[in-house]
């Protein structure tokens, strides 16, 4: 390539004015030609005055592309003076125009003018070098410059050809450097070097720069490309494999599910035993066909043992003013119950680590067990479970079947744990005095475990085959009578009975609790109905036989409805009151009539008290004579411990008939018919012995009984009274009845403190010790002291009374 030393540019006149055009982010070198899209007004007034003249505008870069209104210091001073080839107006009102770079230029000064920028400019003139080092740099450019377009795969190959055919130095320079890819300051550099051997000298140093990085970049784009062809072969690879299990009858998801498994597992924590007993399981499931009916099984098996709350706990809420407050707001009264549960709230806050209660709550039903577990729960921030032990006959139920059966699962007490998601909810073991036993096992013998503080925490499962720690839960059962649970189970239980509520406390808790969730239920909170107080007593005495309030509230709910559907027929303005004359109405005939007080004082008829499921009841029992021969007839469905207890009775009387005046002969020509009320209700037990006595003493010796005397109480052959159980439940009932007198046993004084304030103080509790106490309260006598006509031959005593056999201090007297 050679040059001619004398080879000089010819540049037009440009001491007059130009347009100039401020470019964002390009550079517009001399012998280029480029499009561009110019959108600015002054831009396009600036190209406009151009086209007007002689097409000849000057291009200069912006030193910082973001400024949309630059001003002339923003501007670079060296630019290139540039002719217009053709100018286009798009539709969205910017241009599109071509230009082609003439030579370099200098701004020599900005012309003041609002809608362009204007300057007078002058040429730059190239200082030239040796020809020889031109001719080197020129050739050595042209080299690197190859070398570039081979790594560079955006710009084309042609563009070599071109190159090779420049001869100028200077263009070769300003066309090599409009290919490359460059900063804008850069660029601009060799816009502003007019020394031609320094410009190529800088335009290789920058290509050589390039290059080392497109090196880089391609030994990337190998090292890239290797792997993703490694990946695509294990993909390949991996999609062939799955095919031939698919073929085998293979699952495809089996592998994952290994994966995730081993995840679950990793974040899982767990028992160093359960961890050790699940790695294995898995090591076995990972050889096993997924199709296999033993891989099921096993997979199950890990599934059980990663879905249980192993070390999850919530924590529980220590503030005993807040847990008393949520107690007394979901329940009335309890106070046993509230007391338990604060205590235990009280020794947590203070001790770290507490083996959580085993409470079990007695009592009839509708009286709030159940709902009181809930609350519980509440007041402690824990979660709730409740289990319902009704009808249950299967061991397995409790324990879970091993895994060698098919279809296997854990125990309703695992079960119940991984449902509560924690290993300390409140767990409530419903109905446990309703378990039956059969060729199964027994489900009561499995909860000796699960209800031992000393072994729960070991409980094993069946199908676990794990120890699991069940001492962090606070277990509650519910019961409405103990002799339905085993001793061994009851000694594990600490026992708390819940007795029926009385009259006032139903009202209480109707008014409370009831009312307001039934006007609720019922769409009548913005309605004006108002349920009596008379008329609550009324649904309590006459609609409901209970010692709780389920039946109370079903009535309530009834009303509800019927005021409901009065009220979409009159309207929500009218007040509605329902009193007890309009009960009838609303809910019918009554359906009880409760133990009532007699109405006047009768022979052979007396008033015992007896303890049932529902709670307390009066049991009237009635005695007539009929000549015969000395039978005793016993009806009215009595169990066999009742018609002992009748039996005792009878020889006690019969071995004192002198000292209460009766005949010998009686004993042989009349028959005594004993008779229990409500023949079609089983009745059992000991403790209407003193009531039976009684009974039989009016028949025989014509003596009225008083009408408001009631009597409960176990009677021996010497007379002694011994104690008997729900006494609560009984004076309630005695109360409830109008009852102004009640004899109980002197044994069961300890037990009067158990009844509400309200019954004590208006029904008179008369201890006593043996028959004679019992007769001289209860029959209508003139003069007690004639009654009985001589000592008490059974068992000496002072004045004719009778002494314990016990008491060997007065026998020996």
């Amino acid at each position: 390539m050679a040059f001619r030393k004398d080879d000089k540019k010819k540049v037009k006149d440009t001491s007059r004015l130009i347009s100039l055009l401020p470019l964002r982010d390009i550079v517009v070198f001399p012998n280029m030609v480029v499009p561009l899209f110019v959108g600015r007004e002054k831009s396009i007034a600036a190209l406009q005055e151009a086209m007007e003249n002689d097409r000849e505008i000057f291009l200069v870069a912006q030193r910082r592309s973001k400024t949309n209104d630059p001003m002339a210091e923003d501007l670079f001073e060296v630019g290139t003076l540039a002719t217009i080839v053709q100018m286009v107006r798009l539709p969205d009102n910017t241009v599109k125009v071509l230009v082609e770079g003439k030579t370099r230029a200098r701004v020599a000064e900005f012309i003041p003018n609002e809608r362009f920028f204007q300057v007078r400019c002058e040429p730059l003139e190239e200082a030239s070098g040796a020809a020889v080092e031109l001719e080197a740099l020129a050739r050595s450019v042209q080299a690197v410059f190859e070398s570039y377009v081979k790594l560079n795969k955006r710009i084309p190959p042609e563009i070599l050809t071109s190159v090779a055919a420049i001869e100028d130095p200077s263009r070769l320079a300003d066309t090599i450097a409009a290919h490359l890819t460059l900063k804008l300051n850069d660029r601009q550099s060799l816009v502003e070097q007019i020394n031609l051997t320094w410009r190529l000298e800088r335009l290789y140093e920058l290509m050589q720069g390039e290059i080392e990085i497109l090196q880089v970049e391609k030994k990337i784009r190998t090292r890239v490309k290797k792997q993703m062809e490694k990946t695509q072969k294990e993909y390949y690879l991996n999609e062939q494999m799955q095919a031939i299990q698919k073929e085998l009858g293979e699952r495809d998801e089996f592998k994952s599910e290994i994966q995730e498994l081993e995840e679950q597992i990793k974040n899982k924590p767990l028992p160093k035993e359960a961890q050790v007993k699940v790695k294995k399981e898995l090591k076995k499931l990972k050889m096993m066909s997924p199709m296999s009916a033993e891989a099921t099984v096993v997979r199950n098996y890990i599934d059980w043992i990663l879905s249980l709350p192993w070390e999850e706990t919530t924590q529980d809420k220590l503030d005993i003013l807040e847990a008393e407050k949520i107690l007394d707001e979901d329940h009335y009264g309890l106070h046993k119950v509230k007391e338990r549960i604060l205590e235990y709230l009280a020794v947590q806050s203070l001790v770290e680590r507490v083996k959580g209660p085993i409470l079990c709550f007695v009592g009839p039903p509708g009286v709030g067990k159940t709902s009181l577990g809930r609350s519980i729960a509440r007041a402690t921030g824990r979660r709730f479970v409740r289990l319902s032990l009704g009808g249950v006959r299967d061991e397995a139920e409790i324990r879970g079947h091993r895994r060698t059966y098919i279809g296997a699962m854990p125990g309703k007490v695992i079960q119940a744990f991984k449902k509560a998601g924690t290993s300390n909810p409140v767990f409530l073991l419903d109905e446990v005095d309703k378990m039956s036993t059969d060729f199964r096992g027994d489900p009561a013998a499995a909860l000796l475990e699960v209800l031992d503080p000393e072994q729960n925490n070991t409980f094993c499962d069946h199908y676990l085959d794990l120890d699991y720690d069940l001492s962090k839960a606070m277990f509650i059962c519910t019961a409405n009578t103990l002799h339905g649970i085993p001793g061994p189970l009851q000694d594990r239980l600490e026992i708390i009975r819940l007795a029926g509520y009385t009259e006032p406390e139903k009202r209480s808790i109707a008014r409370r609790y009831l009312i307001p969730k039934k006007k609720e239920e019922n769409g009548l909170t913005d309605v004006d109905f108002t349920l009596t107080q008379s008329a609550l007593t009324g649904i309590i005495g006459n609609y409901t036989r209970e010692s709780g309030v389920r039946s109370l509230e079903r009535e309530i709910s009834k009303i509800c409805r019927k005021v409901a559907r009065t009220v979409l027929k009159e309207g929500k303005d009218k007040k509605y009151v329902v009193g007890q004359s309009a009960l009838s109405k609303y809910l019918g005939v009554q359906k009880f009539k409760h133990g009532q007080i007699e109405k006047e004082d009768q022979i052979g008829l007396v008033t015992g008290l007896a303890w049932t499921e529902m709670g307390g009841e009066l049991l009237v029992t009635e005695a007539t004579l009929m000549p015969g021969k000395g039978k005793l007839i016993i009806t009215g469905k009595l169990g066999e411990v009742m018609q002992e207890s009748a039996q005792a009775a009878m020889s006690y009387v019969r071995s004192r008939a002198e000292r209460f005046g009766i005949d010998s002969k009686v004993f042989e020509n009349l028959d005594l018919h004993i008779h229990v009320p409500e023949g079609a209700i089983p009745k059992d037990g000991p403790s209407a012995g003193i009531t039976m006595a009684t009974t039989m003493i009016s028949a025989y010796t014509r003596v009225p009984v008083r009408k408001d005397v009631a009597m409960t109480g176990e009677i021996t052959l010497r007379g002694r009274v011994l104690p008997i159980g729900g006494l609560k439940e009984k004076v309630m009932a005695a109360h409830r009845g109008g009852i102004k007198t009640v004899l109980i046993p002197k044994e069961n004084k300890k037990d009067i403190c158990e009844i509400p304030k309200r019954v004590r103080e208006a029904v008179r509790i008369v201890p006593v010790e043996h028959m004679d106490e019992v007769l001289t309260e209860a029959l209508r006598l003139d003069e007690p002291a004639k009654f009985f006509r001589g000592p008490d031959m059974m068992v000496p005593g002072k004045n004719g009374k009778a002494s314990s056999e016990t008491e060997t201090e007065t026998s020996a007297a």
